[in-house]
């Protein structure tokens, strides 16, 4: 049986979900970002029971088709984004229509009706997340860090940092310089 879990994005979350299966002798054969497959078929006080131990560590275990489809989407997006190495060559709109197997207009017209924001906007926001993170790593340069987010260029990225925090990549860079600065002379 497969189920879907809203916000399971760190290992601890995994480890938790294992850990309940467990206790419920349960067994999984797959425990991955928003997903969980379970070797047998569980009843309905089974799953109750399974709803409660996870409710009590904040994850949901999710059962509306719009929902379910919804988390996909986002998890998608944010596997995509923030935990792989390399975006995807193709259009994002391609990419999220191939990996679900739906149509990508159902799942847009879907997603803005259930969030409100548009699976671009999704996207624009989580790929500022990551400048941001990518940035504080000081790893990368910002025209590095434009490429690999797939921006046409350092002025795209910038453009759209600023219009989605209101404020430039270099200016977030000082305010996070001076906070740590001022953290450290406490």
């Amino acid at each position: 049986m497969v189920f879907y879990i809203k916000y399971m994005v760190s290992s601890r979350c995994k480890l938790i979900v294992k850990q309940t299966l467990k206790s419920l002798n349960l067994h999984s054969i797959l425990v991955e970002l928003g997903k969980i497959e379970i070797i047998e078929s569980i009843n309905a006080f089974q799953q109750e029971e399974l709803k409660k131990a996870l409710k009590k560590f904040g994850l949901e275990l999710l059962e509306d088709k719009k929902i379910i489809i919804i988390e996909k989407i986002k998890n998608l997006i944010i596997n995509m984004i923030h935990y792989k190495d390399e975006l995807p060559e193709e259009n994002y709109s391609d990419f999220i229509s191939k990996n679900l197997n739906y149509d990508y207009t159902y799942l847009s017209n879907m997603f803005s009706e259930v969030k409100g924001i548009t699976i671009q906007h999704y996207i624009i926001l989580h790929k500022i997340e990551r400048v941001k993170e990518l940035l504080l790593y000081k790893e990368l340069n910002l025209t590095e860090i434009a490429y690999r987010l797939h921006y046409s260029s350092v002025a795209h990225l910038s453009n759209q940092f600023k219009k989605t925090t209101g404020i430039s990549p270099s200016f977030y860079m000082k305010l996070k310089l001076k906070r740590t600065q001022n953290l450290e002379d406490i």
